[in-house]
């Protein structure tokens, strides 16, 4: 299931975006999720990181396309940005706010499924999972390949990543639940390291991001085996 937000204000080009989205779906087999939005404030207010791809429009008269991009990156690093625009010098700014791509209006179909194609193997190419953190005031969306390693103290997780630390209740197990199948694994039981990101170990000592991690005797042979699998099967 691929969850797409349509962003924009004419009524009949987002009518026709909605019926291209599904066009193309039932052509490829791809599942969409469509959600529709009339203005950039509409889905940038109170914004949660719930999609996979969003199409925005860029003039619309209470928030555009690229001042609602400004938001939803700051919630949302991940999500596909494709601009529909009928003027190519906007597009270009579209980088500032890594947008995938940009459709010119008016829009014809086959432009528009070749965008659409793109952004969705780009969705698959992703072998990394979206977890999406609940934290005072709102959700962070965090990728698990930028995550280094994941810390319990008492009922608290903290998620230690490239972009911040982050801390939510929970319990460690969950996350491990959660990251199933991403290369995260216990050095002890307060600790579940992202292989991808160790780069040295020392004696009892593991180096994720920079970070020096305890690795306690009971989990340090299954923890090595694990790295070793990791590397020799080219996990990076």
């Amino acid at each position: 299931m691929v969850r797409i937000a349509i962003v924009e204000d004419d009524d009949a080009c987002r009518a026709q975006l909605e019926a291209y989205v599904r066009r193309y779906g039932g052509e490829t087999g791809v599942e969409f999720q469509i959600t529709s939005f009339s203005d950039g404030l509409d889905i940038a207010e109170d914004y949660r990181p719930i999609y996979d791809i969003i199409l925005l429009d860029i003039e619309m008269p209470r928030l555009d396309g690229m001042a609602a991009a400004e938001r939803i990156r700051a919630f949302d690093p991940g999500v596909i940005l494709i601009f529909i625009t009928n003027m190519a010098q906007y597009a270009i700014k579209g980088y500032e706010v890594d947008a995938l791509d940009f459709v010119l209006k008016p829009v014809g179909y086959f432009p528009f499924s070749l965008k659409l194609k793109k952004a969705v193997s780009a969705l698959r190419a992703r072998a990394q999972k979206d977890l999406l953190l609940p934290l005072d005031g709102g959700v962070k969306r965090v990728s698990s390949g930028e995550i280094y390693y994941i810390e319990v103290q008492g009922h608290r997780i903290i998620v230690h990543a490239e972009s911040g630390d982050y801390v939510l209740p929970g319990a460690l197990r969950d996350m491990e639940e959660q990251l199933e199948g991403q290369h995260f694994v216990r050095c002890n039981k307060c600790y579940l390291v992202n292989l991808r990101h160790v780069t040295d170990v020392r004696q009892n000592t593991v180096v994720a991001g920079g970070h020096e991690l305890q690795i306690s005797r009971p989990r340090k042979k299954e923890f090595l085996q694990a790295l070793t699998d990791y590397f020799g099967g080219g996990g990076r």
